[in-house]
């Protein structure tokens, strides 16, 4: 029998045909339309963007941390699909007042990907979808091993935000998929997973990459260009790189592994 506990520890019990789902994950909600369930997605949030021009057709209940529980008791849901990273704790509990079943995700490392697969699958009726999903990916995650036995270990500098610098501690979902092409995140703090960074040489120094993702915050080539004439960045190489191939879990981490296996062969 299909294991459908979701991260909280709640085990859940299959949805009906008449499911009513709100997604508030950006990266969730392209996964529902890639496993056939648009048509019971009713909801959700203005940075669910993928994919176009479908997304538009769905209701917005508002952005990520700015739940308007108006819309959502309107849409009248049986499932709100949640995350830890993206969701806040007081959003999820206002909303689980108002009924619906709460499932709570949240990938850490890459191959929790199969585990989402599952429940979103074992949940909604979808299982041949989620096998489908999970034998792309586990064949691109092999893919990837076999290119980064001949990749060299590079230290990184995983951008997210600019005043003040920001970037991932190795406890999070992007540092642990970079971990596959052997780019590991520099600069871990055990207290944040998103932590301040203080931009010295001596840090330039030990890094070999430099890049600078295209989310949260949208890092331009003028960004890298100001970043290089304001910075002693000696050898290390300043790259962008998309952010939703290396955050976004769920289908998109299928093409996210082709992605990254492609980048690090080029910059090897």
């Amino acid at each position: 029998m299909m294991d459908l506990t979701d991260y909280a520890g709640t085990r859940h019990e299959r949805a009906g045909k008449g499911a009513r789902i709100i997604s508030l994950v950006p990266s969730i909600t392209e996964l529902l339309f890639d496993m056939e369930l648009a048509g019971n997605l009713v909801g959700r949030t203005h940075y669910c963007v993928h994919p176009k021009p479908e997304i538009d057709d769905i209701p917005s209940v508002g952005g990520t941390k700015k739940v308007v529980l108006d819309r959502v008791w309107d849409l009248e849901p049986t499932h709100v699909i949640v995350n830890v990273d993206e969701n806040t704790r007081e959003q999820v509990e206002a909303i689980a007042e108002l009924g619906p079943a709460i499932v709570v995700t949240h990938p850490i490392v890459p191959e929790d990907n199969l585990r989402l697969f599952g429940l979103i699958g074992g949940l909604f009726g979808r299982r041949q979808q989620a096998a489908a999903l999970a034998g792309a990916f586990e064949s691109g995650l092999a893919d990837l091993h076999d290119a980064a036995t001949s990749l060299p270990r590079r230290d990184v500098l995983y951008f997210i935000w600019k005043e003040p610098w920001m970037t991932v501690s190795e406890d999070t979902y992007i540092s642990r998929f970079l971990a596959l092409a052997n780019w590991h995140t520099q600069c871990h703090d055990p207290g944040a997973r998103y932590p301040e960074v203080d931009v010295t040489p001596e840090l330039l120094r030990r890094i070999d990459l430099v890049l600078f993702s295209s989310e949260p915050y949208a890092f331009t080539s003028s960004d890298i260009d100001e970043f290089r004439t304001s910075h002693p960045v000696g050898r290390a190489r300043l790259l962008p790189i998309d952010g939703e191939m290396t955050s976004w879990y769920g289908s998109r981490a299928i093409n996210g592994l082709r992605y990254l296996r492609r980048l690090a062969k080029r910059v090897a």
